[in-house]
């Protein structure tokens, strides 16, 4: 990639964080919402996020955050107030534990949570369900379509995802990417200590403080939490490589060619082998989960949903 390239991918990453802390935005028109998911492990686990639900929608959409995020980050929100201005609901979600509640952890193919979002009352009186997922919610979103889809999930969105499990986790463990990387783990540790304090975890709060890769954290956490036999094994078993070839349930992937945290490079060879229901959307603009025409973007998203 050319250095200039490579440079407004970081900026487009960084930039919309520090502008809504310097000028916070307005938070969208939502309720409290809270469901459960049953956990083989841990029995029943609440779940929470923020509902919209819009006069006359005969529509809903699920957005879900990424790694180290909640539905209270501002790119959520966005999606919310552009799905209500087009006429269409929505639940921003919680993970389990994202809400910093302590109910549990999550990782990057768990699709029970969105599935059991879809399957509640308060989703389910809608004719239309769509989700809409960024970076790891992203490939939730794609893994729960490949797998079925739920059932009544219409289409799904997913932004900036990450594809190809093993190289992406090794792009962003490498040292350049440090910086990124103790962003991402610095919002699962939050989540792990909360947990800590109320229900057993697989190591020692110390431990899991210390680590600084995000394949030690899959290692570490996610590995035995969920019964995987170690961080290869997760990615493998949960990848949504290759279930992409068949799936069919309408999807869309907008990926920045830009994107210094999910890089193109990984994503490419992944994209190539999906079914003709996959649409891709690569913009020249942007980096992580950051774009110029930011409101544009997701009225198109939310315009694609609508058409599907």
């Amino acid at each position: 990639m050319p250095f200039w390239m490579e440079v407004g991918g970081h900026a487009w990453t960084v930039w919309p964080r520090v502008r809504d802390r310097l000028r916070p935005p307005v938070a969208p028109h939502s309720e409290p919402w809270s469901g459960e998911v049953l956990d083989p492990t841990m029995g029943t686990v609440r779940l929470t996020g923020r509902i919209d639900h819009v006069p006359g929608a005969s529509s809903i959409v699920i957005i879900v955050h990424g790694m180290g995020g909640s539905a209270e980050r501002t790119y959520c929100g966005l999606a919310s107030t552009v799905a209500r201005a087009g006429g269409m609901s929505s639940l921003r979600l919680n993970l389990r534990g994202a809400d910093g509640s302590g109910e549990d952890l999550y990782h990057i193919g768990l699709v029970d949570d969105l599935e059991a979002a879809i399957a509640h009352p308060d989703v389910a009186r809608y004719a239309r369900v769509y989700a809409l997922g960024f970076s790891l919610g992203g490939h939730i979103a794609l893994r729960l379509a490949a797998l079925g889809g739920a059932g009544t999930l219409r289409a799904v969105a997913a932004v900036c995802p990450p594809l190809d499990l093993e190289a992406g986790c090794a792009h962003i463990d490498h040292p350049a990417r440090w910086a990124y990387r103790m962003h991402l783990l610095a919002g699962v540790k939050v989540v792990y200590r909360t947990v800590a304090a109320r229900r057993p975890v697989p190591a020692p709060v110390e431990s899991v403080l210390a680590i600084r890769t995000v394949r030690m954290w899959d290692e570490l956490v996610v590995a035995p939490r969920f019964g995987f036999a170690g961080a290869s094994d997760y990615y493998q078993q949960v990848g949504i490589g290759p279930l992409l070839p068949d799936l069919e349930v309408p999807a869309l992937v907008v990926a920045s060619e830009r994107d210094p945290m999910v890089p193109a490079h990984t994503l490419r060879p992944v994209l190539a082998t999906a079914s003709p229901a996959v649409e891709v959307r690569w913009q020249t603009r942007g980096g992580h989960v950051g774009f110029p025409g930011e409101i544009r973007l997701m009225r198109d998203i939310m315009e694609w949903f609508a058409k599907t």
